[in-house]
């Protein structure tokens, strides 16, 4: 009786979820990675210096020994913006790179987005990864675009920072294999609020998410499933940002929330509040679904998530799906 009681709530979800969804968008899809591709790496945010030179050359070593043929941007090292960005606009333009990965996140990653070239990235989709202050061009991307991009390992951290087999085989099912289906665990899941629902991804890491506010690049979140993790955070940061996402009228749009690891609150502050538990609170006059899982963030394993893509998330089961194709 379970078994049926899901299914028909699932199937009534999922019936209003293509009502809503009736106005589509034609989505840009990159083609997937193959072995001996050329992989270009740009460094957005942070430049390259200090420990992560070492990172760097490590993450680097990683992919080449996978099969990829590697591209360095020349301005991996630079602080100008409009430098960072002229390495993207060059490698979306350069036939011969097949995905762009970015070499680590940081503080300045939105001051690259005045300089780069939408046209270029619509004339040339491809695969455009990274994490943390990566968000922002994530979601900037996808919304000037309708290019589909990817939440995933940077270089430095990611590939240079002891990546296990999760992360590969995330990594290879999703840029490699083109798979859909379902989003496999990195350990436990919580139900935090009951539900299913369909929706396109949105997101990442919430305070970088939020330097979009209120500017043309802020994401549409209409039937949005959001995805949040942040680094270093806490009960008052949390609260003051979720009051910026209710004033945006961000909880009237999405469908639902994930929430993957939030390092400083699980590993530092395991005792108190945690993200999950005061989103839930925040939030109790709405009723989207909520998941906490622990397969993307900072300084754990990470899968790679088709931001733009559609998915099924089903908070009862823990489950996560890719349910559209998402890659070429």
């Amino acid at each position: 009786m379970k078994q049926i009681g899901n299914f028909l709530k699932k199937l009534s979800i999922l019936s209003k979820s293509n009502l809503e969804n009736t106005k589509t968008t034609i989505k840009m899809k990159p083609e997937k990675l193959k072995i001996g591709d050329a992989i270009g790496i740009v460094s957005p945010s942070n430049p390259v210096e200090g420990e992560s030179i070492n990172l760097l050359e490590k993450g680097i070593n990683y992919l080449e020994n996978l099969g990829f043929k590697i591209k360095r941007g020349e301005f991996l090292s630079s602080t100008n913006p409009e430098d960072k960005a002229k390495d993207i606009n060059n490698f979306f333009s350069d036939n011969e790179v097949k995905a762009i990965i970015c070499t680590q996140g940081g503080d300045s990653a939105e001051k690259t987005i005045p300089f780069i070239d939408w046209e270029i990235i619509k004339k040339n989709p491809k695969i455009f990864m990274g994490i943390s202050d990566i968000t922002v061009l994530l979601n900037s991307i996808n919304h000037k675009t309708d290019l589909i991009t990817f939440h995933g390992n940077d270089i430095c951290y990611g590939f240079g920072r002891n990546p296990n087999n999760y992360d590969l085989e995330e990594f290879k099912k999703i840029l490699v294999n083109g798979k859909s289906g379902e989003i496999n665990s990195n350990g436990e899941r919580k139900t935090i609020r009951s539900g299913v629902t369909t929706g396109k991804l949105s997101g990442g890491n919430i305070r970088c998410l939020l330097k979009l506010a209120d500017t043309e690049y802020w994401p549409d979140f209409d039937n949005s499933i959001l995805i949040l993790e942040a680094y270093k955070i806490d009960e008052e940061k949390c609260l003051e940002y979720f009051q910026i996402l209710k004033d945006k009228k961000v909880f009237d749009k999405i469908n639902g929330v994930i929430i993957g690891f939030i390092y400083e609150m699980q590993k530092e502050n395991p005792n108190e509040k945690q993200m999950e538990d005061l989103l839930l609170e925040f939030t109790k006059e709405y009723d989207f679904p909520i998941l906490k899982i622990n397969d993307f963030g900072h300084n754990c394993p990470n899968t790679t998530l088709p931001i733009g893509g559609k998915v099924e998330m089903d908070a009862d089961e823990k489950t996560i799906t890719i349910i559209e194709g998402y890659i070429k």
